[in-house]
């Protein structure tokens, strides 16, 4: 998959969406903030909470964290396994281990730093759909695409809010 560009290209297909939002910070203080999944709910517009299965692990590639969802027809929690934890360049995470992934990557460009958000229906997931849903699977692959299509931005536009209000707090202080 190519990335998208910084400025907000975006690629799209079926199984895959990403979006990309510049950002006024460093690529590790972005790191930092995504990276700190407790945090999701701040940010993310169905994921209303997420915490560590196992604190010891908390942020390792093999972690694994639970997160807790929120649409108006229904509620419902999964479970990911961190798959990528590369300060200041990438963090992903995998949702039931193969079903979707979704990942914040990084990097640094002349105003800050482009972040762009991943997420990728996986092979898996296209299996467990079909089995769990049967004929109506399609329909629900596409309710998830177009959940990720809409949240995509909604969760860049709220990072960049936060880590931009941050990043001023902390040049006032030190000025």
């Amino acid at each position: 998959m190519t990335p998208a560009e910084p400025g907000g290209l975006r690629k799209t297909s079926i199984r895959s969406y990403q979006e990309t939002v510049t950002v006024k910070a460093s690529a590790e203080q972005l790191y930092d903030l995504v990276s700190d999944i407790t945090r999701t709910g701040e940010w993310s517009p169905v994921c209303r909470s997420c915490w560590w299965d196992d604190e010891v692990e908390a942020g390792q590639v093999g972690a694994w964290f639970t997160g807790h969802n929120e649409l108006p027809h229904r509620t419902w929690q999964t479970r990911s396994e961190i798959v990528a934890a590369e300060r200041g360049r990438e963090f992903a995470w995998v949702v039931g281990g193969s079903f979707v992934r979704w990942s914040f990557t990084l990097a640094p460009v002349e105003t800050g730093t482009a972040l762009t958000e991943s997420w990728d229906f996986l092979p898996g997931g296209i299996a467990m759909f079909e089995e769990k849903f049967g004929d109506d699977a399609h329909v629900q692959i596409a309710d998830r695409t177009q959940q990720a299509i809409d949240g995509i931005p909604a969760t860049l536009r709220a990072i960049k809010r936060i880590a931009e209000s941050s990043t001023d707090a902390a040049e006032a202080a030190g000025s």
